[in-house]
């Protein structure tokens, strides 16, 4: 059985769990630019991709976050269980100070113009909110679109807020709560479903 594993903030907290489970992750954490381990069944990658590598079946199983699994809801995967680590909220966020300045554009114009990497999950959102938005698609730091004035506010994940404040922005809304969460192929769900079944039970006991 193989499994994708992300990179970046939850990649230890995922290791550790792997360690957990007896497999041996040593020479992944030895390893920075390598990606793939075939002996320990791992294949290492962007969060954002681990729901396509799932899905393609390359993977049987993968963990990613919740907010990586809302924005790609359209990936046909299942999500099988709530691994409880990598907390972080999506949240929504202007310039501080007593007046929201995305709250008067919308008084103003009619609309408010919103910078994110997350543009479905803004959509659909303010769509349920009934405010109407212009979504501006930053693959960078998003923080920095609402202090130039090309947006009005921002859509983005955060763990502390700490980023946020450093740069004078202010959490107005929070959208969705996200922790890591394991998700499996549904062919593999199927063929190997003692494999993933037995994962399953050992990690809700760990």
């Amino acid at each position: 059985m193989r499994i994708a594993v992300p990179r970046g903030a939850l990649f230890k907290d995922t290791l550790d769990l792997l360690d957990k489970l007896g497999i041996d992750t040593s020479e992944v954490r030895a390893n920075d630019r390598k990606l793939l381990f075939e002996e320990a069944g791992i294949i290492t990658m962007r969060p954002s991709d681990v729901p396509t590598y799932v899905e393609a079946g390359a993977a049987d199983i993968g963990i990613t976050g919740k907010d990586v699994l809302a924005e790609q809801s359209e990936r046909e995967v299942y999500e099988l269980l709530d691994l409880g680590f990598g907390p972080c909220r999506m949240v929504f966020a202007t310039v501080e100070g007593d007046e929201d300045p995305a709250a008067e554009a919308l008084r103003r114009l009619g609309v408010m113009r919103i910078a994110t990497k997350y543009s479905r999950i803004a959509g659909r959102y303010f769509e349920r909110t009934g405010r109407q938005v212009e979504l501006v698609e930053v693959k960078g730091s998003v923080e920095l679109a609402p202090l130039t004035g090309m947006v009005h506010g921002i859509v983005d994940l955060t763990a502390t807020g700490t980023t946020l404040r450093e740069n004078g922005l202010v959490i107005r809304e929070e959208i969705m709560a996200s922790t890591a969460r394991l998700i499996a192929n549904p062919v593999s769900y199927r063929v190997k479903a003692a494999e993933i079944d037995a994962v399953l039970e050992r990690l809700r006991a760990a």
